[in-house]
């Protein structure tokens, strides 16, 4: 049962733990490292790590993207960024790579993204995603779905990735005409990743859209204001365990189709992606770490798609730093420091490993321990 706590006369709420404030537990048997297989598959497409590239400007260029498809991962370029506004968006990066504390960087974010985006820059950007090899997703909002989509699917990519920072598969307006996740999925012969989502019931009724990936979170990460902005805070292990559970009777409900679950924030180092994992998810969205990367096309600086918002800006601008190296040593090492941040999925392969589970599915049933 839930922990549940009145905070007054007439209200409760629900517990919540981040991914923090658990640890996993090792069984009683270990395993060789090298017998340990960190592959996922969504739909027909196989990865070798469950990595997603976090769609965020500061992360996710072509070729950003086609590298991180090279090394294992899916990388998703979002058709609402600067690579779709500016035929050459180098200069505006590398201006934004050197603001320094002192910038209104906010402002400046809003000024390079009010640049209207242009359709034909969206079927180059994913030609140049095809070259490169590999599978091709591509991030839009729900609100520009209807508008860009038939831009985006006349191009050709293999995975459409719905994104806002709340998705639901009821959304309710009086303005305008809202669109229908479950129809408009219906109608496609692609698969569809949507989120973010917070809970139970919203998990659950996004897979009954027929998606084919849930992100659960909202990327919150030391950088992220929706808390702030909207009072909005994820617990990640709680989110995390909660689709789980939604995905296992959507398993029963549907006699067995299986939703993916991609994690989405509070996730810095190899240890934080393990306890994702261990909690339920099947891959985890990173963003900031990959900004660490030398194939970053910000130069290090870091910011959330929704730091550009042109009315409610959530997200604070990270000043570019020190790279700690190429993007195959982020994730595949060799690390020379001992935080985490190197190596990313080296650490799981070792944590999953040390636990005694071959594959990620196994993994899944972890024990883990409050240890806060």
């Amino acid at each position: 049962m839930r922990d549940v706590v009145e905070i007054g006369l007439g209200k409760t709420a629900q517990r919540g733990y981040h991914l923090d404030d658990i640890a996993i537990v090792p069984s009683r048997r270990t395993r060789d490292v090298d017998d340990v297989s960190t592959a996922w598959q969504l739909d027909a497409y196989q990865f070798g790590i469950p990595c997603v590239g976090h769609p965020s400007d500061a992360t996710m260029s072509p070729a950003s993207a086609v590298r991180l498809g090279q090394l294992g991962g899916l990388g998703v370029l979002n058709v609402e960024g600067l690579w779709t506004r500016y035929e050459n968006p180098a200069k505006v990066l590398e201006e934004l790579a050197g603001l320094d504390e002192e910038a209104r960087a906010t402002k400046r974010l809003q000024e390079v993204y009010a640049e209207p985006i242009r359709p034909d820059l969206i079927a180059e950007r994913v030609r140049e995603l095809r070259a490169g090899g590999g599978t091709v997703a591509v991030r839009v909002s729900p609100q520009h779905t209807l508008a860009l989509a038939p831009v985006i699917l006349d191009a050709g990519v293999d995975i459409l990735v719905i994104q806002g920072t709340i998705v639901s598969a009821e959304h309710v307006s009086t303005t305008d005409e809202p669109l229908n996740l479950k129809e408009f999925i219906a109608d496609l012969d692609l698969p569809v990743i949507v989120g973010g989502c917070t809970d139970y019931k919203t998990a659950l009724h996004l897979m009954r859209t027929g998606a084919a990936g849930v992100i659960v979170g909202i990327g919150g990460d030391d950088w992220s204001t929706t808390e702030s902005v909207l009072g909005i805070r994820v617990p990640m292990a709680t989110a995390i365990a909660d689709a789980a559970a939604a995905r296992r009777d959507y398993l029963d409900e549907t006699g067995g189709r299986y939703v993916h679950l991609i994690a989405d924030g509070d996730m810095q180092t190899s240890g934080d992606i393990a306890k994702a994992l261990g909690c339920g998810a099947d891959a985890v969205m990173l963003g900031e770490p990959l900004s660490l990367c030398e194939e970053a096309p910000a130069g290090g600086a870091w910011w959330h798609s929704a730091a550009s918002h042109p009315s409610l800006p959530r997200g604070a601008f990270e000043v570019a730093g020190e790279p700690l190296g190429s993007m195959e040593k982020l994730l595949f090492g060799p690390a020379d420091e001992p935080d985490g941040q190197l190596n990313l999925f080296g650490g799981l392969r070792r944590a999953m490993a040390k636990c005694g589970y071959r594959d990620l599915k196994e993994f899944q049933k972890v024990g883990l321990v409050l240890d806060r």
